[in-house]
């Protein structure tokens, strides 16, 4: 039934072709350049920065223009600013609808979705003729859900891409996919790195498959049922190292793929701190030699590597290396020692203290509000 008015309604449509009206669904970074591909797309490519202000919606497309409209669904905010795609649409002049409102029902013809985090209605999709497409950056059917970069970077994959599928109404990445392209993982990348990249990336293929849209969703096609993966939100409880049960690979996994979000945390004599600038140790020349099988070695045991001014932590498996350290303020792998590790090694400084170590932090210590989590931004801004 519900195909046969998709169908229908198509056939009504006078648009067969682009330009098309857009109704686009975002809230992050990643969202937003998506939706600065499709506004430059528009009958204002190439008008410079000096005349947005005196253009005014709706406007007739150029011969050349993917899109003749443009509006903008986000989420409620309280902080100003908070989301990027509200910020940029004010930018371009775009008109702003604040979820769950859409505008006017029958005034597009497609649908975009990108990082909106809602569950569109079957009644809301049936509105666009020719459907909803979703800008998703990963190879669906592996990790589906709210955090594809992050679990891509999480888990060490080596392969990831952008699938641009068909929205389905109740459930999240479960539609036909439209258009697929895969790309390495660069080495030591974070997910910051990452995202910025499949974000280019997606905004190229949205534009590729909008060029020619009917014949790109005649030859969409369902996911496999095999290689399904989640990528679940993280929370802020995902920051709290685990030095009996992490290795030094997977701690600096993590680091890359949450720490621009939430940065590291641990306890030092009881205190909550957060460690910043984590390095390899297969990076730091003749650490090795610092130490020679010390039996007092457990996870979370803390040296000071002299020649390379870094913090080294024991793990699971292996060691980590920390440049920064947050303690009331940031402070240096140096000035961290000098004020808190110095009097323990002057006797020996080739010698672990068992005293001298990180512990877990424990999950209900690691709650913050909105507000300390404002402050932990601010934090670790260079």
């Amino acid at each position: 039934m519900r195909a046969r008015v998709l169908r229908a309604w198509r056939e009504r449509v006078s648009a067969a072709g682009p330009p098309w009206r857009v109704l686009f669904f975002g809230t992050d970074r990643f969202a937003v350049t998506a939706l600065r591909a499709l506004w430059a797309a528009g009958p204002r490519l190439g008008l410079p920065a000096r005349c947005l202000q005196r253009l005014v919606h709706p406007r007739e497309p150029g011969e050349d223009s993917l899109v003749s409209r443009l509006e903008v669904v986000t989420l409620p905010s309280r902080l100003p600013g908070h989301l990027p795609v509200r910020s940029c649409a004010r930018e371009l002049q775009l008109p702003v609808h604040e979820w769950p409102h859409t505008g006017p029902a029958g005034q597009f013809d497609v649908g975009v979705v990108a990082s909106f985090g809602r569950l569109l209605s079957e009644e809301l999709i049936l509105q666009f003729p020719y459907g909803v497409l979703n800008v998703h950056p990963s190879c669906l059917p592996r990790w589906r859900g709210p955090a594809p970069i992050i679990h891509t970077v999480l888990h060490g994959d080596k392969v990831t891409g952008v699938t641009i599928m068909e929205i389905r109404p109740k459930r999240f990445d479960v539609g036909p996919i439209i258009k697929q392209e895969e790309v390495a993982v660069p080495p030591c990348c974070t997910a910051q790195e990452l995202e910025g990249m499949l974000a280019k990336m997606g905004a190229s293929m949205l534009l590729a498959v909008l060029k020619n849209l009917p014949e790109s969703l005649k030859n969409k096609k369902e996911q496999p049922k095999e290689g399904v993966t989640f990528a679940p939100k993280i929370s802020i409880a995902k920051s709290c190292i685990k030095w009996e049960e992490q290795t030094a690979a997977q701690i600096i996994r993590l680091h890359r793929a949450i720490g621009s979000m939430f940065p590291l945390q641990t306890l030092w004599k009881g205190t909550a701190i957060k460690l910043l600038d984590f390095v390899e140790v297969d990076n730091i020349p003749f650490f090795s030699d610092q130490i020679q099988n010390d039996c007092e070695v457990v996870p979370g045991s803390v040296l000071f590597h002299k020649k390379s001014q870094t913090l080294m932590a024991c793990c699971k498996e292996g060691w980590v290396g920390i440049k920064t350290v947050v303690l009331k303020k940031k402070l240096t792998a140096v000035d961290f020692y000098n004020g808190y590790m110095h009097s323990w090694f002057q006797q020996n400084p080739t010698t672990v203290h068992r005293e001298c170590r990180f512990q877990t932090l424990k999950l209900s210590t690691a709650k913050k509000t909105l507000k300390e989590r404002g402050i932990l931004a601010q934090d670790v801004k260079p």
